[in-house]
């Protein structure tokens, strides 16, 4: 089943002689489950398309579906509830609340949406996590890899129809980078997590299903993992 359709997007910045185009007319689906990995180098247009994705800046043209919805036809307050409730972030820099403790920074998503906290689903996610003799403990009191694994849970625990990863191993060192993708590819597996993953680094491209490679705004190449 279809999750995400991107039809002729583009993203233009200025105008006249100091027009730039990030994204020019690119189209793509991804179906429910898959890992997607978006791989291109520094001003390829891929963090572009990330934000795009999630809602927080707007297309010049083109047409962004979540769950066959135009996300870009909502207005802002119903643009902004699409943030909260369709799409998990998981950034290079973990963005975590420094006065909250671990299972406060998890849950804070939901009680953003004055929602119900799902205490069996929260237990299972510190369990899969690792993070069950850390619940109380404060960031700044986590390790780098840690503080990772916490803000996965944080876009988890919406269970948000797209999972997006902006750089998520750029701030580790190689061991932690290879377990935070070891549970990015868990979560998919089983969670059915649909994961779109931006990233420099082709090697960790290879742990999704799927590349799609950008270069000047283009997709370049679109090809299965085998």
């Amino acid at each position: 089943m279809e999750i995400l359709k991107v039809e002729n997007l583009t993203k233009t910045y200025g105008k006249g002689n100091t027009k730039v185009v990030a994204l020019d007319n690119i189209s793509f689906s991804v179906e429910k489950g898959e890992f997607v990995s978006i791989v291109g180098a520094s001003g390829s247009g891929k963090s572009t398309l990330l934000h795009l994705l999630g809602g927080v800046d707007r297309p010049t043209s083109g047409s962004i579906y979540v769950g066959g919805e135009n996300v870009y036809k909502l207005n802002e307050t119903n643009l902004a509830i699409f943030r909260r409730r369709e799409v998990g972030l998981i950034y290079q820099f973990y963005n975590l609340i420094p006065i909250l403790n671990v299972t406060e920074n998890i849950t804070l998503p939901i009680l953003l949406d004055d929602k119900k906290v799902d205490e069996k689903y929260l237990n299972e996610l510190i369990e899969t996590l690792g993070l069950k003799n850390r619940i109380n403990h404060l960031p700044n009191e986590l390790s780098g890899g840690q503080q990772q694994r916490v803000s996965i849970g944080r876009a988890l625990m919406n269970r948000p129809s797209i999972l997006l990863a902006d750089e998520p191993t750029g701030n580790l060192d190689s061991k932690s980078s290879k377990e935070i993708i070891d549970l990015l590819k868990l979560s998919n597996k089983k969670y059915n997590q649909t994961i779109i993953m931006i990233t420099h680094d082709y090697n960790l491209a290879l742990a999704a299903d799927r590349i799609i490679t950008i270069e000047d705004g283009h997709i370049i190449s679109d090809e299965k993992v085998s």
